[in-house]
């Protein structure tokens, strides 16, 4: 119940009868889709109404195979990246859903041919249904190759961007850092980044810079030919640039992001406040170290047991919506999440939602701390998005990243500053501390993060970026976001190595949706408090329309208008006012 989670609900195991009868499944579903594309081809008179409908129903049947069979083996080598027969897995299944690149290119191509939107639905209620899906169909018609280079592509991304990826997790999953005298993994020495000790934070600091430079050449390769490929590919597909394309595929306007990204850079000098105050506060001069950046400040020493956290939840959310406790409730006792650290298992924390069983799973790396309990509440959102979704057909459960990050960061804002409003004294500034630690990471260094990336995609266009290039550009990007608020001689120049968000080859520039998330959430928060209970059912129709919707239209359920700067300078003025009151607190 508080250890690991269980994937029984999917399978018992890779030698699980039902696997193998899924999996066969999967392969007829395969064949059945190709051969109506052939049909569909081959027949002139074909209703394209009639073809649509047999389609989107053979793709829904094997979404939710696919999605069973390749969600336990992910989930699987995700605590385990040593287990070779998942990894080996992985990648037949990759192979055989290979298969269908050059259908799904010709479906495009047929799909569109009825040249309009309405005239191919014509009232039926069950395309009505995917009227948004359908309608993101006749925009990729226009960024979709022929048949057989979408075939080509799909099957030489196994060996190209996608291996690339898995090198990275690999790698980094497995790297030994030499601490104190014996061999950790990365997970467990980064976690030390919030001891209260200043001397455990630094050691801990200086051995994972030291352990970097093991992995940083194949890392860089795989960085390299990971952007090169995402470069490459937006440009045979019609996009101006990789940007460009994420957000077309994110349903997000450039208009959005410009004014959210100016928004961020100009509260730059508010965050560096907080910075330096801390700084003086801890007694580490006029600026923080990097491995003071998360330290804890005040005396808070309350620790929470996985029974503690449980409780603490329920007790924290019961009175916003109880159907969400209630599914809390479920993921502690239902062995939702995988709790603890250890060797080959991935470090930070993800929510992966089970298709068709309203159930998700959660991992972490808890270390007992408030904010692994707000690290839970984060995750617990994303299940909580995921339950609101859960009545959608199968093939509406997509998300744009920005939306995906909207109830996880309200959970984690909505259980800190109830904590926070609970609290006095040193309690009240150890929370504030927390909440604000955690928020200039969403804020200065994912703006840190987004120019990295900018500036890596913008040169992998002409030349091959050596680790110390790269250590570079990172270096540069902090001293645009963190600026005087951190040592020059004490950042993190291999942010790029540690941070798994970089090496997609499928979802590029996984670093402001976070800060969107922030933000946004802040907006809806101060939505909350405003109106108390009946905020509560605006905010669940708002998570459940945010797979069919753009994120402008989704942000407009709540009458929240994200093109404009002045809603992100009001959500950071909400994050500036608890910065002055941690000045205060700390004088």
């Amino acid at each position: 119940m508080y250890d690991r989670w269980s994937l029984n609900v999917l399978y018992k195991g890779l030698d699980d009868p039902k696997f193998e009868a899924d999996r066969n499944k999967l392969s007829r579903l395969i064949d059945e889709t190709i051969a109506l594309a052939d049909e569909w081809e081959n027949d002139p008179k074909a209703d394209a109404h009639d073809m649509t409908v047999r389609l989107m129903k053979l793709e829904e049947e094997a979404t939710l195979v696919g999605s069973e069979l390749m969600g336990f083996l992910m989930l699987t080598r995700s605590t385990d990246m040593n287990n070779v027969a998942a990894a080996s897995m992985i990648g037949v299944l990759q192979s055989e859903m290979t298969r269908t690149a050059k259908a799904e290119a010709k479906f495009i191509k047929l799909i569109t041919s009825a040249g309009d939107l309405d005239k191919l639905i014509a009232g039926d209620s069950f395309l009505e249904e995917y009227r948004f899906y359908l309608a993101d169909v006749f925009r990729q018609a226009e960024h979709t190759l022929s048949e057989d280079s979408e075939a080509m592509y799909s099957i030489m991304n196994l060996t190209g961007g996608s291996a690339w990826a898995n090198l990275d997790s690999y790698l980094t999953s497995t790297l030994k850092v030499d601490y104190d005298g014996r061999e950790v993994n990365l997970s467990t020495v980064r976690n030390l980044a919030s001891d209260p000790d200043r001397s455990v934070r630094r050691a801990a600091y200086e051995a994972e810079l030291s352990a970097y430079p093991k992995i940083m050449d194949p890392i860089a390769h795989a960085l390299n030919n990971i952007k090169a490929q995402v470069n490459r590919m937006a440009r045979e597909r019609g996009y101006g640039s990789a940007i460009e394309q994420t957000l077309a595929e994110s349903h997000m306007k450039r208009e959005t992001l410009d004014a959210m990204i100016e928004a961020m850079d100009e509260s730059m000098p508010k965050f560096r406040e907080y910075m330096k105050a801390k700084a003086r506060y801890i007694g580490a001069g006029e600026a923080l170290s990097w491995y003071d950046t998360i330290a804890p400040v005040g005396k808070s020493s309350r620790r929470f047991t996985k029974q503690e956290a449980h409780q603490y939840l329920l007790d924290s959310f019961s009175d916003f919506d109880e159907a969400e406790a209630e599914m809390m409730d479920r993921a502690f006792k239902e062995e939702w999440i995988d709790f603890d650290p250890r060797d080959g298992k991935e470090g930070g924390a993800f929510c992966a939602g089970l298709l068709g069983h309203n159930q998700s799973r959660i991992l972490t790396n808890y270390d007992g701390s408030f904010d692994s309990v707000s690290t839970l509440a984060h995750e617990l959102g994303h299940a909580y998005q995921n339950l609101q979704t859960s009545s959608h057909r199968p093939l509406n459960h997509g998300m744009s990243m920005q939306v995906a990050e909207t109830a996880s960061t309200f959970n984690e804002t909505h259980i800190t500053l109830k904590a926070i409003k609970e609290a006095d004294g040193d309690e009240k500034l150890a929370l504030i501390d927390s909440f604000l630690a955690n928020t200039t990471q969403v804020i200065v260094d994912i703006y840190s993060r987004y120019l990295f990336e900018k500036e890596v995609f913008e040169r992998c266009e002409n030349e091959f970026l050596m680790p110390a290039q790269l250590n570079d550009i990172m270096l540069r990007a902090q001293e645009a976001s963190y600026g005087d608020g951190l040592k020059k001689e004490e950042r993190h120049p291999y942010m790029w190595v540690c941070k798994s968000h970089y090496y997609s080859e499928s979802l590029s520039y996984y670093n402001f949706p976070y800060a969107f998330g922030a933000m946004f959430a802040m907006g809806l928060y101060n939505q909350y408090q405003n109106e108390g209970k009946p905020f509560v059912a605006r905010y669940k129709k708002l998570l459940h329309d945010s797979t069919v919707l753009s994120v402008e239209d989704t942000a407009a359920l709540a009458g929240i208008d994200v093109t404009r700067k002045a809603f992100w300078e009001e959500s950071l003025a909400s994050f500036g006012k608890l910065i002055d009151e941690f000045i205060d607190l700390v004088k």
